[in-house]
């Protein structure tokens, strides 16, 4: 059964955007009622009631959270973590610093609930490697560039 946490990013949840290292589920809509899933990679919280993420200009995502402004987001991860975040979107910077057809989301929490089981736990979230040297340094400049946002904006 969900659980209702409120709409402050738990430590644990904090601990794990800030990690680098987590994938994050975007679920949106398009304008026609179709749903549509997005694994998004560079993510980082922004205080407790905000996170930070970076998207393709041109992804299906992106642009139905354009239009519609509400997405929910879902991470599961290492010590059990395991949540579904409802939020409002809304872009902070298209185009991305780092890259002209990345842009920059701020997701403002609506609610958080806890999909933590009774009958199973999360022992390990998405594992992921680079595919080259020239992606690692870019998803790193994208993560750096929410991070800095994260302290100014």
């Amino acid at each position: 059964m969900a659980k209702h946490v409120g709409v402050k990013l738990p430590d644990d949840l904090i601990k794990v955007l800030k990690s680098g290292r987590t994938v994050g589920v975007l679920s949106t809509f398009s304008e026609k009622g179709l749903p549509h899933t997005t694994p998004i990679q560079c993510v980082y919280p922004k205080g407790l009631e905000s996170i930070l993420i970076s998207i393709h200009k041109d992804h299906t995502g992106y642009h139905n959270m354009v239009w519609q402004k509400k997405v929910m987001m879902c991470f599961m991860d290492e010590g059990n973590v395991a949540y579904s975040v409802l939020a409002r979107s809304g872009v902070v910077r298209a185009p991305s610093l780092v890259h002209p057809l990345m842009n920059v989301v701020r997701l403002d929490i609506i609610d958080i609930k806890s999909d933590r089981s009774v009958l199973v736990k999360v022992d390990k979230g998405i594992q992921w490697s680079y595919t080259s040297p020239d992606a690692e340094e870019l998803s790193k400049a994208l993560l750096n560039e929410l991070k800095e946002l994260a302290e100014t904006l």
